[in-house]
């Protein structure tokens, strides 16, 4: 539709770029008739192009470090299908982290994918729960917003009796009962760094074909407390 519409360039953001299970060939043909194009959020191997992403191996082991720090040993990922980058990522670094936190090296049963969504973070951390983990890392603000749900429906307490961590800091997670601890994406030095990427691109002067990483900011609010009995 925007390619009928005369456009200069694309930027796109947690696109088909970022399904390994999707074959990146619309990319390279846009590429090769010359159009311009920024990725967010997700990288394409061979597709020649800037790609700007969150650094979400590093988000993963903030929120691990975090409640480490609090006393949980016991600790899950609720996250979405295994085939988008950013979940391997968060997978990857959810992994380091219990390894060079706990020294926790078995983390299967510690890891539950899901949808990105209220209920796929109620499922997820309702098979996580019965596991024993006091504390949980969610790959979406949404889906920890599941996981509280779930928490209470078990009868239990967030903080007090399971932790519970976001992703992507929304503008109203801040105002949630209670307010989420959430790791933060750049989205406004993300989004400018794209766009005057993309114009470099289509005023004919291209930028390094390499992925551009961003800090990602843990944001502590009333969602994560102390371990039980710790």
């Amino acid at each position: 539709m925007l390619l009928d519409r005369g456009v200069s360039g694309i930027i796109y953001i947690s696109g088909l770029h970022a399904d390994t299970a999707q074959s990146p060939q619309r990319y390279v043909d846009q590429r090769e008739r010359g159009l311009p194009v920024v990725f967010i959020n997700g990288f394409c191997e061979g597709v020649d192009a800037p790609f700007i992403s969150t650094d979400d191996r590093l988000a993963a082991m903030q929120a691990v470090s975090h409640l480490v720090s609090l006393g949980h040993r016991r600790i899950g990922l609720a996250v979405g299908p295994d085939r988008f980058v950013p979940v391997k990522r968060k997978v990857a670094g959810f992994r380091q982290a219990l390894e060079s936190t706990l020294g926790i090296d078995d983390t299967d049963e510690l890891i539950e994918h899901s949808f990105f969504s209220v209920e796929g973070g109620a499922a997820a951390a309702t098979a996580l729960m019965s596991r024993g983990v006091t504390g949980i890392v969610a790959g979406s603000d949404m889906m920890a917003l599941g996981a509280i749900r779930a928490a209470r429906s078990a009868g239990l307490s967030v903080p007090e009796d399971v932790s519970v961590i976001g992703y992507d800091d929304s503008l109203l997670i801040a105002y949630t009962d209670p307010p989420l601890t959430s790791v933060r994406q750049g989205v406004a030095a993300m989004s400018e760094v794209a766009v005057q990427a993309l114009l470099a691109e289509i005023g004919g002067a291209p930028g390094p074909r390499t992925e551009f990483l961003f800090d990602p900011e843990l944001v502590v609010r009333r969602s994560t407390g102390p371990a039980p009995g710790a």
